[in-house]
């Protein structure tokens, strides 16, 4: 038995047409040209969102991403679950997320008017080959440090990514993203940003 339990887009409304690529055989070694590869474009990524760039952080997606961070539940080690079902922080697809993009271009966007301090913290990257010589799989975790206006105290969510990318022309596009966020309740005060 083991406490980890995967994500699988399977499980949501949204994910039902996503990738279903999975990692094949161990970790790829740190010096292997995929693995930097991914890496950089983790970091990449990183600084796009750190700088509130989501025009170009839109560019970074491929048309059919599912974007996922289910709820998570505690519960005993033999129940076989540990997110809750049909519900998500994150459920979106490449439609969606780009409305919530343009959102953030208008009047209405109060959550992020100011806008946060936010810096995205990487680590612990390791990438798996597939049956696809043009998609890798890649885990992360990340720790989002995150600061609004001068009163309230700055928030930290930390997560688990599995990653799905997409190497289109000479581009690799993030296919999709499944994020484990390591609270069940989320200390912060919206999540009208991107891990």
């Amino acid at each position: 038995m083991t406490a980890y339990l995967p994500i699988r887009s399977a499980d949501s409304p949204l994910g039902q047409d996503a990738a279903t690529t999975e990692a094949v055989g161990p970790s790829l070694a740190f010096d292997d040209a995929r693995h930097l590869l991914a890496h950089r474009w983790l970091v990449e990524e990183a600084y796009v969102l750190d700088h509130q760039d989501y025009d170009a952080w839109l560019d970074l997606l491929a048309e059919d991403i599912h974007y996922y961070m289910p709820i998570r539940v505690t519960t005993a080690l033999g129940t076989g679950y540990d997110t809750a079902k049909r519900m998500a922080h994150f459920d979106e697809d490449k439609y969606s997320l780009s409305r919530r993009v343009a959102r953030f271009q208008t009047e209405h966007a109060w959550t992020e008017d100011p806008p946060s301090r936010i810096r995205h913290h990487l680590s612990n990257v390791r990438t798996f080959a597939t049956d696809e010589d043009d998609e890798l799989v890649v885990e992360s975790a990340v720790l989002l440090f995150r600061s609004r206006g001068d009163v309230r105290g700055p928030s930290l969510v930390s997560a688990g990514r599995t990653d799905l990318l997409r190497r289109t022309g000479d581009s690799w596009l993030l296919a999709r993203r499944h994020i484990a966020v390591d609270e069940s309740v989320l200390r912060t005060q919206n999540l009208a940003i991107f891990l």
